[in-house]
């Protein structure tokens, strides 16, 4: 377990961010680089980091605990994979995790190493981060540690962080979360679960789920796995209506509620509305 004086550290940076400005331009490259570092951004925020801009294509966080550091690692990694080419280049971002004294920048700097050996799209965590994860946390590390030879130089044990579970990972039976919630919208069919514990709901391309609507919020909502449940939580202008299969219907307005059983989600407007940009949700 993580002591109070320590602090889990997250340094993500964006590799080889001249040869945007080389194709692109230096207007439209740093327009890129801004809605990548946004993301990275969010990510941080939706697992509870504090996030500090360090340079133009870095950005260092740190986490109370390396559970959330490697959640938010998983999902800083979907949510930049997730996002279009442009003229045939496509932004990638290497992580890196390393704890240490919160009044010590030792932990900064092993994060920063540590993400300048990773490769493209990939994340390490060192042996100190790892050592503190829980069972759940312990999903998404590989099981053994990476042979990557760069890091033979730095004197440490590193730990690939997958994007989803490694397999046959072992985990006891009382800490795993069996639920999933599906959620329907328009054509498309999306799972929260273990391998995907956030879904991003807005106006804005690049969310998970995208709402035509005006009253909509460009970041609009999200729906999370937590240890405990799911729930849903608002970070919108006009609030998040939630509408249950018996007719009831809460409001939220940047709070969050639990989700449980069936329902339908309207973003800035009723869901007991006949919408065509309803999102509809089942904890199954």
């Amino acid at each position: 377990m993580t002591q109070p004086n320590n602090v889990c550290v997250l340094v993500a940076e964006i590799p080889g961010a001249d040869r945007f400005t080389d194709t692109l331009g230096a207007a439209e490259a740093r327009q890129a680089l801004e809605r990548c570092l946004h993301r990275i951004d969010r990510a941080i925020e939706a697992n509870g980091g504090t996030a500090q801009r360090s340079g133009a294509a870095r950005v260092c966080a740190t986490f109370p605990r390396g559970d959330e550091a490697v959640l938010s690692t998983c999902e800083m990694l979907d949510r930049v994979q997730s996002l279009p080419p442009l003229r045939g280049l496509r932004m990638t971002i290497c992580v890196g995790l390393h704890s240490g004294a919160a009044s010590a920048n030792d932990a900064e700097l092993g994060a920063a190493r540590l993400a300048e050996t990773a490769k493209p799209g990939h994340a390490l965590a060192s042996e100190a981060v790892v050592k503190q994860l829980s069972a759940t946390g312990r999903q998404f590390v590989a099981a053994s540690p990476s042979r990557n030879p760069a890091l033979v130089g730095l004197g440490w044990t590193a730990f690939a962080v997958a994007r989803q579970p490694a397999t046959g990972a072992s985990v006891p039976e009382e800490s795993r979360l069996w639920h999933r919630v599906r959620i329907r919208h328009d054509q498309d069919t999306l799972f929260v679960d273990e391998a995907r514990p956030v879904v991003l709901i807005g106006r804005e391309l690049g969310n998970d789920i995208v709402i035509a609507d005006p009253r909509a919020s460009r970041q609009h909502a999200r729906i999370e796995r937590r240890r405990e449940g799911f729930v849903l939580i608002d970070q919108s202008t006009n609030g998040t209506f939630l509408t249950y299969d018996d007719g009831s219907e809460r409001c939220i307005k940047g709070t969050e509620l639990m989700l449980t059983g069936s329902g339908r989600i309207g973003c800035g407007f009723s869901a007991s509305e006949l919408e065509r940009e309803l999102v509809f949700i089942d904890v199954v």
